[in-house]
């Protein structure tokens, strides 16, 4: 099973690496069960050969799985020499990345990497609360998130940033909501992706449902939350995106211009509290 941003649908998604490096965060389940290796040049170049033949138009690739960005600088390059060798129409080249990635590599190595075909990296902040990103086991503090963000944008690299409403549960929600706003709101990040918690069967996070440890916000509740995190984020141009499947309230705004109109309409919904405004529970998935 392969996993890719939602931006990234209309990519072609080559598998550069299989599975994810850390593969420890509670919440996540999408790369259990996989033994996290580099793929070969040979494999990579077989795949690439395989897509340049079908003749197709290809403007942009993302290149999978986990955290692609830990592949040796060398091995980067090369592959995304081969991309723009064999698919001539090619735009743009996107990336899932963590912090200690990004920070594995300098300013000037990201800039080589820009140059040579790699558009944007996507960074999953997760949660700017420090006792969250503790008790999720995100594998990076919020300081070295921070400088990661920078060095991104430093290089000129599209940075989208990905955070998750419900995480905090009940007890931490507004914490949550409002100490992520202004981690975001420092990152300064061109996209923004806001996804809801969802649950995992297997999961650590699964087990701290089941336990009662942990309390999920009900619908309204993560609503409540996405109101806070727009109201309290200050960007200087960024597209923020609550349409991924997992959210109860599609929104697909650019802030700061439209924040106003965002909240507006965030708070007649919480007004409300009528279901039907909501992305049927049917329709909801990872």
């Amino acid at each position: 099973m392969i996993f890719r941003p939602p931006s990234e649908a209309d990519s072609l998604i080559l598998q550069v690496t299989v599975g994810c490096s850390y593969n420890r965060c509670t919440f996540c389940g999408a790369y259990r069960g996989k033994s996290f290796r580099i793929k070969s040049f040979d494999e990579v170049k077989e795949d690439v050969d395989e897509v340049s033949s079908y003749g197709r138009r290809i403007q942009r690739v993302f290149l999978a799985d986990g955290d692609a960005l830990i592949l040796p600088q060398e091995d980067l390059l090369r592959i995304l020499d081969y991309l723009k060798l064999k698919l001539k129409g090619l735009e743009r080249v996107g990336i899932y990345t963590n912090a200690k990635d990004i920070l594995r590599k300098s300013v000037e190595e990201l800039k080589t990497l820009k140059e040579r075909g790699l558009g944007i990296l996507y960074l999953g902040l997760e949660s700017g609360d420090p006792e969250v990103l503790k008790r999720i086991k995100k594998n990076a503090r919020v300081d070295q998130l921070l400088q990661a963000a920078r060095r991104v944008k430093e290089s000129g690299i599209l940075l989208s940033v990905t955070v998750i409403l419900g995480l905090g549960g009940v007890e931490r929600s507004q914490i949550h909501a409002k100490a992520t706003a202004n981690v975001l709101s420092e990152m300064d990040p061109d996209f923004v992706g806001a996804l809801s918690l969802m649950i995992v069967p297997g999961t650590p996070i699964a087990e701290e449902i089941e336990t009662g440890e942990l309390i999920l916000p009900t619908p309204f509740g993560l609503i409540q939350e996405l109101e806070t995190m727009i109201e309290h984020s200050h960007f200087t141009q960024c597209f923020f995106a609550s349409n991924h499947a997992s959210n109860y309230l599609p929104l697909r705004i650019r802030l700061p211009h439209e924040k106003e109109d965002a909240l507006r309409r965030i708070r007649e919904v919480l007004r409300r509290k009528d279901p039907a405004l909501l992305r049927p529970e049917y329709l909801r998935a990872l």
